[in-house]
């Protein structure tokens, strides 16, 4: 293993020893909110602490884009894009699908990642150019090929919803061929279970880099692709995001795209 995906997997397991502690006392949490639907705990902030504890201990030069305290150094060269706990509001509630994701890009290209489950202790690991793998066992994407009988994932539009009703006939367009459609509620897992074969594709819209970064080295070292909306290379500045197996994926661009509103293709 990379000597710095060795430092992101130590980062993300210490932090999910925390979220696991905490997570038979929610009732006594301090919550807050940032935004509309968006919430943050003092979970997350323990977690993002500790996580960038272990990052700064091991390369204090690097910098680090974390959800919760922001930019921290230049990133210049070598920035680590943390989400220290995401899934907070299925954290809240007691529903158990969350993750610890950390990525790292070198000079603005992605290089290594990690996404750790806590509640079942995954593991999902990637190198650029060294493959993907759920606990040091290689994955890689399904063998979907088209809409018929595949298995989606998606998140709903739930901060801004100004692009609910696009959002919604992508919905109803996809849902018509496919097997089905779910929304479990952390990106981050959701791009590893396309990286795992267990969805065949995913798409959602209003990301953070940090929700997806880690994710989108998974998928692609998996062998699937990722885009935004409308096929291009933008999704890690809009956060719009595709992501699937190769012959699937332009299966849902075309059905993604006639619901694309001005602002979605920008």
């Amino acid at each position: 293993m990379h000597p710095m995906l060795n430092i992101a997997v130590r980062a993300a397991r210490n932090a999910g020893d925390i979220i696991v502690r905490q997570s038979t006392r929610i009732d006594e949490l301090t919550i807050t909110s940032k935004e509309r639907n968006d919430y943050v705990s003092e979970v997350d902030r323990q977690a993002e602490n500790e996580i960038m504890a272990v990052i700064r201990k091991a390369f204090p030069d690097h910098g680090i884009l974390a959800e919760e305290s922001g930019q921290h150094g230049s990133g210049d060269e070598f920035l680590w894009i943390v989400d220290p706990l995401d899934g907070t509001t299925n954290f809240l509630h007691g529903f158990p699908q969350y993750a610890v994701s950390i990525a790292l890009q070198h000079k603005g290209r992605l290089e290594q990642a990690v996404i750790y489950d806590p509640m079942r202790q995954e593991l999902f690991t990637a190198s650029r150019g060294g493959g993907a793998q759920l606990d040091n066992r290689r994955i890689r994407v399904s063998k979907q090929t088209v809409l018929e009988g595949a298995l989606l994932g998606t998140g709903f539009p739930y901060k801004d919803q100004g692009h609910l009703s696009a959002y919604l006939e992508m919905f109803k367009a996809l849902i018509v061929d496919s097997a089905g459609i779910r929304r479990p509620g952390s990106a981050a897992l959701d791009l590893a279970y396309v990286a795992a074969g267990r969805f065949d594709g995913f798409w959602e819209i209003g990301l953070n880099p940090w929700d997806m970064a880690a994710g989108v080295l998974l998928v692609r070292e998996a062998g699937g692709l990722v885009g935004d909306l409308a096929g291009g290379h933008d999704f890690m500045k809009n956060g719009n995001i595709v992501a699937a197996a190769p012959k699937l994926f332009p299966a849902m661009l075309r059905e993604i795209r006639p619901h694309l509103t001005p602002e979605l293709q920008a």
